[in-house]
């Protein structure tokens, strides 16, 4: 019966929820709502620790009905905590799609850079910085598509050249011993940590500013603060935990540790000139023109955010206008192709909201944040960062800023805490869930969204190969985090 419920779904998905659903009912009649309510939230993030297995709005949304019917909560609490966080979920549904239309843009800035860089070091540290400087004003996961987008371009590229055996080099056909074996697998660790330092760069620059990701937005908002002042407010952490990632680079590159520091084979360098300069010369005049509308949208953009001229999400919407009037793009269905990849993390974080909803109903972490705010008022700020870090590297970061925002916002509200000292928890709490949670995949979606590509494969990519490389941007991350909020704060 279970089988034909949930379909093909995987066996381990199938056992899990059965198990979810039997056990959590007659538990439910045994134990306070505070005790199963904690049941709720062990089982939530155990279905996003298992997010490469199964996307967690379905698993998660099963609880998230769960947890309405028996009552933990109410429909009308869930829908004040999405009303609440309205502005979030406008920049995940617009923002995101209004960016897709900027894709061909960031690919020809990246595609540019990759080719005409030839130095690693170089290289490696253009794309952290690129990376962190567009996530900064774009969203994260876009900017690691566009990442992904151009590897498996060039990865493409050179396996067709393997295959066929085309001459791109111009000196003469290239032999399959040239193009194979050692070569190709330098070219696939020469990605691999390319693409791993672009990710990390999403991160650095995600942690900076309001759109840089989701919980950035909601803390933002609680806060009141717009773009400007919310960069001012996270500075003293982020700037010098920036420049130490990019000294990070450096490091890993001239050393070769954790898998770092690969070469791009010449064989390669050959191959690639010679096809990027031959999609330079088949490029049209209305893909040229198109690449200067999304010029004068991106300027519109970063002009918009620093003005802060309207909402986030309606930001993006003028994006999506602007750009498909002006290149043509008039079809339903070509606009809704923009919308595919933001709308089930969208989904997600509304069922996040059901859990959260659930959590402030039962009052589940207040005793956690009572006794943290007990605690000498100069080692808040450092608590709160390991413990946003500890829980964002196993579960969700934008699960754990939520629940953690919120509760200090009640303290605020209540008198226990003043406006300077919300303030510097605030910033810890950002910091916390966006800096140690590159520890691995589970914490950021930039990261997950990568292990989870056509990309992976190709270069070898495995779960335990990223915690692997990721390992040493996440003591320097997360090391230097701490120091600063334990400095400044």
């Amino acid at each position: 019966m279970f089988n034909s419920f949930l379909g093909s779904s995987p066996r381990w998905f199938k056992i899990t929820m059965i198990f979810f659903l039997i056990v959590n009912i007659p538990i439910f009649f045994l134990f306070e709502p505070s005790v199963i309510s904690w049941l709720f939230i062990g089982e939530f993030i155990f279905t996003l620790a298992m997010a490469l297995k199964c996307y967690p709005l379905q698993s998660g949304g099963l609880l998230a009905i769960e947890v309405l019917a028996l009552g933990l909560t109410s429909p009308k609490k869930a829908y004040h905590e999405v009303d609440q966080n309205l502005e979030v979920v406008l920049l995940l549904v617009f923002m995101v799609a209004g960016i897709y239309f900027m894709k061909p843009l960031l690919m020809f800035i990246f595609s540019k850079i990759f080719s005409k860089i030839k130095s690693k070091l170089v290289l490696s540290l253009l794309f952290v910085s690129m990376a962190a400087i567009l996530s900064a004003f774009l969203d994260a996961l876009t900017v690691t598509a566009v990442l992904i987008s151009i590897a498996v371009g060039f990865y493409n590229v050179y396996h067709k050249i393997h295959s066929s055996f085309e001459d791109y080099d111009g000196d003469g056909v290239l032999d399959k011993e040239e193009l194979s074996g050692e070569n190709l697998e330098q070219f696939r660790s020469f990605l691999r940590s390319l693409i791993m330092h672009g990710v990390v760069g999403t991160a650095l620059g995600g942690v900076c500013t309001l759109v840089g990701e989701p919980q950035n937005l909601l803390i933002g908002e609680r806060m009141g603060w717009d773009f400007i002042e919310f960069f001012l407010q996270m500075a003293p952490i982020t700037i010098p935990v920036f420049v130490c990632g990019l000294l990070t680079t450096v490091v890993l590159e001239l050393t070769g540790w954790f898998d770092f520091g690969a070469k791009r084979p010449d064989v390669v360098n050959r191959i690639i000139d010679a096809y990027t300069a031959e999609e330079d010369a088949k490029r049209t005049d209305k893909e040229k023109y198109a690449l200067m509308v999304q010029g004068v949208a991106a300027v519109l953009l970063i002009a918009g955010l620093a003005l802060h001229v309207a909402p986030v999400g309606f930001i993006g919407l003028g994006l999506i206008i602007f750009q498909t009037a002006f290149t043509g793009i008039i079809d339903e269905h070509a606009l809704g192709h923009s919308f595919e990849e933001a709308l089930p993390f969208t989904g997600l974080i509304v069922v996040f909201f059901v859990i959260v909803a659930m959590i402030h109903d039962q009052h589940l972490f207040t005793p956690i944040i009572n006794w943290a705010l007990e605690q000498d008022p100069h080692s808040q700020p450092g608590l709160f960062y390991v413990a946003n870090g500890v829980l964002s590297a196993i579960s969700d970061n934008v699960f754990v800023a939520t629940v953690y925002i919120g509760e200090v916002q009640e303290a605020f509200l209540a008198g226990h805490i003043d406006r300077a000292h919300f303030e510097k928890l605030a910033i810890a709490i950002n910091t916390g869930t966006n800096l140690p949670s590159v520890a691995t995949p589970n914490g950021q979606a930039a990261f997950l969204f990568l292990l989870t590509s056509s990309l992976a494969p190709l270069i070898n990519l495995s779960y335990g190969k990223m915690v692997k490389m990721a390992l040493p941007y996440t003591i320097v991350l997360g090391g230097v985090g701490f120091i600063m909020v334990k400095m400044m704060l």
